[in-house]
């Protein structure tokens, strides 16, 4: 790479998008019961959020295994669960920090 396009790279110019802020949202989740062996996608409303956001959820508790989340919808987080044990866990409410990265 060139002196310039390393500078370019630096600045965000190629191939970047700017970030507009990272929100920090803190509300109370209530999963439902997974089923033994399966997985579960389920939805919670986060006022604030939007569909472009990129996000991390992490429970206030150690609760469940969590394959990933996302913004399914404007104010709405979807939360994959998954349970590898053979029997239903019904994962604690708790307050949940939810990181929404926005570009």
């Amino acid at each position: 790479m060139t002196e310039l396009e390393l500078k370019k790279l630096k600045l965000g110019k190629v191939g970047a998008t700017a970030l507009r802020g990272i929100q920090v949202y803190r509300p109370t989740i209530n999963p439902a019961s997974v089923a033994g062996n399966s997985v579960s996608a389920q939805t919670f409303t986060v006022t604030g959020l939007e569909i472009s956001d990129s996000v991390e959820a992490n429970p206030g508790i150690n609760t469940i295994g969590i394959a990933g989340a996302y913004v399914s919808a404007k104010d709405t987080l979807t939360v994959v669960f998954i349970n590898p044990t053979a029997d239903a866990i019904d994962p604690a409410s708790s307050e949940w920090i939810v990181q929404a990265i926005r570009s």
